[in-house]
């Protein structure tokens, strides 16, 4: 079982993240769990702005989806900026809108998405409010592209209003809620994650797409 984490703070390495910081907390969880996990820097790579698998010359993309082609786990760790996900994070949703074209990425018996039979979720670090909406938007978007979402797997950190501390600067390491939803969330993956290697989704979407267009007259 693996599991790939893909930081997606603003800065570079070796520079200091607090998404980073809880990024690896969950890894250390996942790895108590016998799951060998990764973490990546988004902003370690070459990544061209863009919706498919590769976008040519100096697109270091392919790189990284091939770890995400070899995970069970997939786990988008984001900051918040400006209420909003992270610029980064968002290229990484964007640039898995591409199992919707690449034949590469889909089954061709089954004409499953590559994300399907693997599991998602999200960690959210900020200094105000916004985490909620942010988990929201990776978790749908993750799902959208065929990934299973099981209970309860966001966890997150936010600080006070207008305050200038992190997750580590203002101790958020110690606080219970982000603890307790951190070992739900790391729980509930190694678990479907396993339930599905075992049992891996049976539904053939060309089939079902092939039905669809049997019972409709219009195409939207």
């Amino acid at each position: 079982m693996k599991a790939l984490i893909i930081n997606c703070t603003l800065k570079r390495s070796p520079n200091f993240s607090n998404t980073g910081a809880l990024a690896e907390k969950a890894a250390q969880q996942l790895r108590e769990q016998g799951i060998e996990t990764e973490i990546i820097r988004l902003n370690d790579y070459q990544v061209l702005t863009g919706n498919t698998s590769d976008e040519g010359e100096g697109d270091e993309w392919p790189q990284i989806l091939e770890k995400i082609k070899a995970c069970d786990i997939f786990i988008i760790a984001t900051p918040i900026w400006m209420g909003h996900l992270a610029s980064t994070s968002q290229k990484v949703i964007e640039r898995l809108d591409a199992v919707f074209r690449d034949e590469n990425l889909m089954d061709k018996d089954t004409g499953q998405y590559m994300p399907y039979n693997k599991v998602g979720g999200c960690l959210i670090t900020g200094n105000e409010d916004g985490a909620h909406s942010c988990a929201a938007q990776v978790l749908w978007s993750l799902q959208e592209v065929g990934f299973t979402i099981p209970p309860n797997v966001n966890a997150y950190w936010t600080g006070k209003a207008g305050g200038e501390q992190d997750y580590v600067e203002a101790g958020g390491e110690r606080y219970l809620y982000t603890n307790k939803s951190l070992r739900y969330m790391t729980g509930n993956l190694a678990f479907m994650a396993k339930l599905l290697k075992e049992n891996p989704i049976s539904t053939n979407l060309t089939g079902a797409a092939e039905k669809a267009r049997a019972e409709s007259d219009k195409e939207e």
